[in-house]
């Protein structure tokens, strides 16, 4: 006989996130290989854009962070060709440059010490999406992480090199995970890599999903309170760690090379 058919959906949830919580444990990879592993996920999600788009993450050394190299794509990372840069982007230790829009990478960590990954991407639907200046729709069970989480910049400040840029994006981004920016891209913040990787790849599926809805007809709204209650249910530590594993699984069976 069962014991759980009588609970409530309340209990259930709590013994499932119990359940997670320990069997799911510590990732083996090291921080550098999470970083070029979500590179390898990435461009095999349709992120690659050529060289545009970077991705960030803090390093040990304080006001530090590492970065791919100028010049190669999210294709070719790997955990040894990675740089490690100041705020200034001056290189502490690797080969080239940083890609010198990185400088509003800067800016989102200075404004948001509960930050440790950033990506920035210029997919195809997030960039196809951006031209119509309007903001992301979420409208979808599988797109909530997302719900009231992605901030929307609707006016373009044009090639983000300069610190104005960065006061800008960073401003708008305020305390969201995620933010749509009009005429450009997306860009995620997130508390760890595997988190800010899975964002990245739901953003860009919420994008395509919001264009094939628009095409169809009138995108209807899902109720405030489930869409927060499936946000808080998906967006843990735990499934963000077993989904990227997932990913991570599925990029070494192509790009075995990204963790030398």
């Amino acid at each position: 006989m069962s014991s759980t058919l009588s609970m409530s959906k309340q209990e259930l949830v709590s013994i499932a996130q119990r359940r997670l919580d320990q069997e799911v444990g510590e990732s083996a990879w090291s921080t550098r290989q999470k970083l070029a592993l979500a590179c390898r996920v990435l461009y095999d999600g349709g992120h690659d854009s050529g060289l545009a788009g970077q991705i960030t993450c803090r390093a040990e050394q304080p006001g530090s962070f590492y970065t791919q190299q100028l010049g190669l794509g999210f294709d070719e990372i790997s955990s040894s060709n990675l740089i490690h840069v100041d705020q200034d982007l001056q290189v502490l230790s690797g080969t080239g440059i940083p890609n010198p829009a990185n400088r509003f990478h800067t800016w989102v960590y200075r404004e948001r010490p509960d930050v440790n990954c950033i990506i920035h991407t210029h997919p195809a639907h997030i960039a196809a999406l951006s031209m119509l200046e309007v903001p992301l729709e979420i409208s979808h069970m599988d797109t909530t992480p997302l719900y009231d989480d992605c901030a929307f910049l609707k006016t373009w400040p044009g090639v983000p090199v300069g610190n104005e840029e960065g006061e800008i994006i960073a401003a708008a981004l305020g305390d969201k995970r995620a933010i749509l920016l009009a005429h450009h891209g997306q860009l995620v913040a997130a508390k760890s890599i595997e988190e800010a990787c899975v964002l990245a790849l739901l953003i860009e599926r919420a994008a395509r999903l919001q264009l094939l809805a628009m095409a169809a007809g009138t995108i209807q709204p899902i109720p405030p309170a489930l869409a927060t209650e499936a946000h808080d249910w998906i967006s843990t530590d735990k499934r963000d760690a077993v989904t990227f594993a997932y990913y991570a699984r599925r990029a070494l069976r192509n790009h075995a090379d990204c963790l030398i």
